[in-house]
């Protein structure tokens, strides 16, 4: 064994770990910025600019006022009428994870299947497009190759008939 070898489940609790301090950080942050910047202008000015304000507001209603039906329920009774639901919250933190993350492979092995498949037909498109062109690249050799003929035979007919021309000229003919 190697002086680097780990534990089994290392990787997994250091993925754990950090989504931890994550989310720590997300709920917590907004609010402590607020703090320090309330706090950081309230140092930076010392002198308020302007008098307190003063309010008749009413007491802010507790949630029994707003809705009293909510006091009546509570979080055990959440889904005990059904199974699945139920099944789904008594699962371990570790089991929802390995489950997302076999999930998340799923959806991986899927997407790669289909760029795997892409991949095959763009070749094989490519490959057909090499052919249509190679066939191509063979006729305009073949119809270049019978222009510098045609062109040759054509060169000849002038010689033979400038060469005629001038044998009837010699003859008298105009």
């Amino acid at each position: 064994m190697t002086g680097g070898s780990r534990r089994p489940g290392s990787g997994l609790r250091l993925c754990l770990v950090s989504f931890a301090v994550i989310s720590a950080l997300c709920v917590s942050g907004p609010a402590l910025y607020w703090k320090f910047k309330k706090g950081y202008y309230t140092f930076r000015r010392s002198l308020p600019s302007c008098p307190p304000c003063i309010c008749d507001c009413p007491p802010p209603l507790s949630l029994l006022q707003i809705a009293p039906g909510l006091a009546n329920l509570s979080v055990t009774d959440c889904g005990s009428g059904d199974p699945d639901l139920k099944n789904e919250m008594e699962k371990q933190f570790v089991d929802l994870l390995t489950e997302e993350m076999k999930l998340q492979e799923a959806v991986a092995e899927e997407h790669s299947q289909h760029m795997n498949a892409t991949l095959a037909e763009a070749r094989r498109v490519a490959s057909q497009y090499q052919k249509e062109a190679e066939k191509c690249n063979a006729a305009t050799e073949a119809c270049e190759e019978a222009r510098e003929r045609a062109e040759a035979l054509l060169i000849k007919e002038k010689r033979i008939t400038s060469l005629w021309e001038r044998r009837a000229r010699k003859l008298g003919w105009e």
